[in-house]
């Protein structure tokens, strides 16, 4: 049941990162009121929506993806920001703590974890959303997931979680790479390392591969994960853009000038980390024989 609570949850909260990315205008606020407020509207005719149009998901379905009034298509994102951030309300406090009773049994510091850690994927999910339409990160998101990274550094402290072994989604590996002795040096020689190195990169190609939007959310990112779990969001964060890039590359569709959001690579890097880094670099060691 508390499942079923908390992806109907979610998939509220992702209507409105609907609302807050397709109304969100470069250069203006993020949480203008005046830019976001008002009733929605259909994006073609601009039909004010009834109440029973704006239901999360089902609205979607039982339309058929397209508007009442003038029968034109919706955009997929409607559903699929709704369906992943019901995605998050389920599997993120899980994950973050191991256990949703952490929640039943109101245990103030797991709860803190859990909320931290859901207003972080929430964040991520805008973030892209925003990068992708408008090749920009706004300084405020970047600013709240800094800020929620030294509010999960002072939680993990408290409960003790940060060891050899404890406070890294890579596991007992993080151990070989150092920096166990301090969470606090840990986190934010992270982050300092990360804004460094994409610092460099921005220099040596002028702005070409990433901007400073990027450099600002890699410094956030290392105060999240810490190290060396930012080392691999790095280098994965290059690989899914090749990936991604590099057919568009072939049939011409992009040429090296062109601009390509880098944000959502880094994001796509985070929750792979976050969700199975352990089982990735374990995979890793044993492929090429460094355990058995």
């Amino acid at each position: 049941m508390t499942y079923f609570i908390l992806f109907f949850f979610g998939l509220a909260v992702g209507s409105f990162l609907n609302v807050v990315s397709l109304r969100y205008e470069p250069g203006r606020k993020l949480l203008d009121l005046k830019i976001i407020g008002g009733r929605s509207r259909c994006p073609h005719c601009r039909e004010t929506l009834k109440w029973y149009e704006l239901i999360p998901l089902l609205s979607f379905i039982i339309q058929k993806g397209r508007c009442r009034n003038c029968g034109k298509r919706l955009s997929l994102q409607y559903p699929l920001v709704e369906f992943l951030s019901g995605l998050i309300f389920v599997f993120v406090p899980f994950v973050s703590v191991n256990s949703l009773q952490f929640i039943i049994y109101n245990q103030f510091l797991q709860f803190l974890v859990i909320g931290s850690w859901l207003l972080i994927f929430i964040l991520f999910l805008l973030l892209s959303i925003i990068d992708f339409h408008h090749y920009i990160i706004p300084d405020l998101i970047n600013l709240v997931l800094g800020s929620l990274g030294i509010i999960l550094i002072a939680l993990n402290q408290k409960i003790g979680n940060f060891g050899f072994i404890t406070g890294s989604f890579l596991g007992h590996y993080a151990a070989i790479f150092g920096f166990r002795e301090s969470i606090w040096l840990n986190h934010f020689f992270a982050a300092f390392l990360g804004m460094a190195f994409f610092g460099l990169v921005i220099i040596l190609t002028r702005g070409r591969a990433m901007g400073w939007g990027d450099f600002k959310l890699v410094g956030a990112l290392g105060l999240i994960f810490g190290w060396p779990d930012i080392i691999m969001i790095i280098a994965l964060s290059f690989i899914i853009g090749s990936i991604f890039v590099a057919p568009l590359l072939i049939k011409g569709r992009k040429n090296m000038k062109d601009a390509v959001p880098f944000g959502p690579f880094m994001i796509m890097a985070s929750v792979l980390v976050f969700f199975i880094g352990f089982q990735m670099i374990d995979s890793y060691f044993k492929l090429f024989g460094i355990i058995r």
